[in-house]
């Protein structure tokens, strides 16, 4: 049984996965009450059939693990009601959360796109869905700040001015503020807390996913790559007191990396996804393939990629993970680029990922910045620099691979 919710024609099948023994609920929602039904277990899969489950659905999960009274959104859900607004009940023990989760909805996947020839990124612009057109005065209102809004004519003649042929979307998979900003009246516009790897955040895409591939074509049509900025490395359940939102409830120790009882913190978020094994690497796999085929998406830049070469031994760019992005059919041709560092031991690995893979160079950030300056700082070393930093990838067996930035 394929993992999350599949509509078939009597309803649908479920699956979550989860080593802990206690049973999970399957949680159906309608304006008057909440249905549950029991999972049954099978080796270290929860699943079910719902006879009469119909698209459209609204559903959660509850745990009889760490909290039942938290209501989960399924890993693989591919759309949700609402955004994730941060709650302090949300990690209180003992609290009922199903009116303070977004519900996950039923839907039917679209076709499937067929891979474009995709041209190797010559000039990226880290673009941010809500900010760049919130206030554009050209763009109808109702489109300002969500991605519909790239489709605009004044938009594309904006970026081609620029020559950009590669536009990175700043996270758009659904995310939840962290409870420091909420504490001082804040709240996270960047969306690198992400709750989903699915489902993306409806303040960008109120049409859920049939948005994300309209726009997208769009871009295409103009020329332009289009990839996501996808963040891997760590969740917004944050440290022990964070709230439980899906994977801590389900089952924390096989979804978050730890050590000694305790959650690694190689992100400096509070916990470490742990990619290096099951569930979580097919689970990358599955949400990197969903983008590509459901959504026309070229590629991805991975936040603090490091995380996703971690072994027990340090970084390795064989890694279970690595691997398979490199071996699968549709993620082997598409664009990857590595922010190639965290905060965790060895975390700093440039030039040290796959071989095709680019990776932002901060060498080039810093040495920029030491010439323009006028510091005490040689033409030849700002000419390695220009030339794609030889000294860092040549002796690596890598062609220059180097995206250089300035400020990010």
């Amino acid at each position: 049984m394929k993992p999350g919710l599949n509509l078939t024609t009597e309803g649908a099948q479920f699956a979550v996965f989860s080593k802990d023994p206690a049973a999970i609920d399957f949680c159906i929602f309608d304006a008057r009450r909440e249905e549950r039904v029991r999972l049954e277990r099978e080796g270290d899969w929860h699943v079910s059939e719902i006879a009469g489950l119909k698209e459209g659905t609204r559903y959660g999960l509850r745990s009889h693990s760490l909290d039942p009274s938290k209501l989960l959104l399924d890993p693989y859900a591919v759309q949700i009601d609402a955004p994730f607004l941060f709650n302090e009940s949300l990690a209180m023990f003992g609290v009922d959360t199903a009116e303070l989760v977004p519900k996950a909805i039923a839907v039917k996947p679209l076709s499937s796109l067929p891979l474009r020839t995709l041209h190797p990124p010559n000039v990226i612009y880290e673009l941010q869905v809500r900010s760049f057109t919130k206030l554009h005065p050209e763009i109808p209102e109702a489109d300002r700040g969500t991605i519909r809004a790239l489709q605009h004519p004044a938009v594309i003649s904006h970026l081609k001015k620029l020559g950009v042929d590669t536009i990175e979307l700043m996270p758009i998979t659904a995310w939840i503020s962290e409870r420091h900003l909420a504490k001082i009246g804040l709240s996270n516009a960047w969306g690198y807390n992400p709750v989903s790897f699915f489902a993306v955040e409806p303040k960008l895409a109120p049409g859920g996913i049939s948005e994300v591939r309209n726009t997208v074509d769009v871009l295409h049509q103009h020329g332009f790559n289009v990839i996501l900025d996808m963040v891997f490395n760590h969740s917004g359940e944050g440290d022990e007191s964070g709230p439980i939102l899906s994977f801590r409830g389900l089952d924390h120790q096989s979804y978050y990396a730890h050590s000694h009882g305790q959650l690694i913190n190689d992100t400096g978020c509070g916990n470490t996804l742990a990619l290096n094994r099951e569930p979580m690497l097919s689970l990358v796999i599955a949400s990197l393939r969903h983008w590509v085929l459901q959504a026309g998406i070229d590629g991805f830049r991975f936040d603090l990629a490091t995380v996703m070469g971690r072994m027990e031994q340090g970084f390795d760019a064989a890694s279970p993970l690595l691997t398979a992005i490199e071996t699968d059919d549709v993620l082997s041709s598409r664009i990857m680029i590595a922010e190639p560092w965290d905060i965790g031991p060895g975390g700093y690995q440039l030039g040290q990922f796959p071989k095709r893979w680019f990776e932002w160079n901060d060498k080039f950030r810093d040495d920029t910045r030491r010439f323009w300056r006028g510091d005490n700082f040689s033409a030849n070393a700002m000419a390695t620099r220009l030339g794609g930093s030889s000294d860092v990838f040549s002796d690596k067996g890598k062609s220059s691979k180097s995206v250089n930035f300035v400020a990010a």
